[in-house]
């Protein structure tokens, strides 16, 4: 499978450019590949859809933000991430009124030396139907971000009706030609542009488009087609996903009429925080909290990982802010570009109070030159890992 391109090199445009630079970017594009220009070139209707993925990415602030910060992985990988996938109908429905109506949808396209319209006939300037987009919240806790986890929700959503077959009617007999558009589902006009005279084309006010009206709806869905129902819907997070993600399941939206496309499922990553553990991009944090005799004489501790306790050794003579790097034990990559790491912050722990006895030992030490403060050889480890870390 070919790499896919960048989708601002796509554009022609700047990483920088602003919604309305963006906009008028595809609609070049758009004119330039458009398949009445090119009849039967099949070149021409790729860089038409590679336009119209990438419009649909960068015209989409959150789309957007994620493929600035993760790439295409951010957009399509395990679980459903997904930017791409369009067909021609999928364009047709969803961009058609990015030009006013001067394509009807992409259905009606005219104006540069008598192209015809895409498919042509009656039904050319039809949009294609699509059922609407359903958005929920999912909860993930830490072990689900680092691991991945496979999920299963129960949602209301709407499917065809089972009585009508999505028609709305009782028969097909009661199903008449919308009298306004002659069935087309647009009106048709005549405009003058700066490339000539097109053809625009706007969404029947009658029919919305469908062509036809019903004198006799169902009575089970009340003519819209439609009727709620749950279903269980199984996918997939992967690991390294963050809070605030959108995961895009294709198709398990609501449903539209006959004929229609289902709409997709969006699901919104909620990560919970770790009792334990601060995540950091890909780093998972931690504040280990040590006596002042074990940072001293130096000992085993553990500490909590996503999976289970690590044991690490604390080396004698340890001072305070020591950090510890074990590699490999934080979160993976979303692109796939490695592991972060687990990063171990050293706090010795100085009591408040003491007790006569606790007093009287530690008195024995004061003079003693093993414990008398050395700043500059602390504050040269000290400052070469704080370095360290902050520049790894």
């Amino acid at each position: 499978m070919a790499e896919k391109r960048d989708y601002y090199e796509v554009l022609g445009v700047d990483r920088k450019a602003s919604a309305e630079e963006i906009k008028k970017a595809y609609r070049q594009k758009a004119i330039e590949y458009h398949p009445d220009k090119n009849p039967g070139n099949a070149e021409a209707e790729e860089k038409f859809k590679e336009a119209a993925e990438a419009y649909d990415v960068l015209s989409n602030a959150d789309k957007r933000a994620r493929y600035d910060q993760f790439g295409h992985a951010g957009l399509s990988g395990q679980g459903g991430f997904s930017a791409g996938g369009f067909s021609m109908e999928d364009i047709f429905s969803q961009f058609g009124d990015i030009f006013g109506g001067a394509f009807g949808g992409f259905g009606g396209f005219s104006g540069f030396g008598g192209f015809s319209g895409f498919g042509g006939g009656a039904a050319a300037g039809q949009r294609v139907s699509r059922g609407s987009d359903i958005r929920i919240r999912v909860k993930v806790n830490l072990s689900d971000v680092v691991k991945g986890v496979d999920k299963k929700i129960k949602i209301n959503k709407a499917v065809q009706c089972s009585e009508c077959k999505g028609k709305g009617a009782v028969s097909e007999a009661d199903i008449k030609t919308c009298e306004q558009c002659d069935g087309r589902g647009v009106v048709t006009r005549v405009v003058q542009t700066m490339l000539g005279q097109m053809q625009s084309q706007s969404t029947c006010s009658q029919c919305k488009g469908e062509g036809k009206r019903i004198v006799n709806p169902c009575r089970k869905c009340n003519g819209s087609g439609l009727v709620k129902k749950p279903e269980e819907i199984s996918f997939s997070i992967p690991p390294g996903v963050m809070d605030g993600m959108q995961l895009t399941i294709k198709g398990k939206g609501n449903a539209s009429k006959a004929g229609g496309v289902n709409g997709d499922l969006l699901v919104v990553i909620e990560e919970e925080e770790h009792p334990e553990l601060k995540r950091e991009d890909n780093d998972l944090l931690y504040n280990l909290y040590i006596s002042a005799i074990d940072a001293m004489l130096g000992t085993d501790v553990e500490v909590p990982s996503i999976d289970g306790k690590l044991r690490i050794k604390i080396e004698p003579g340890t001072q305070p802010g020591k950090i510890l790097r074990l590699k490999g034990k934080g979160v993976p990559d979303i692109n796939r570009y490695g592991t972060g790491d687990m990063i171990v912050f050293v706090q010795v722990w100085i009591p408040k109070k003491l007790d006569k006895k606790d007093k009287e030992i530690l008195e024995k030490f004061r003079d003693s030159d093993a414990f008398k403060p050395d700043p500059d050889q602390y504050d040269r480890q000290f400052f070469d890992k704080v370095k360290s870390f902050f520049n790894r």
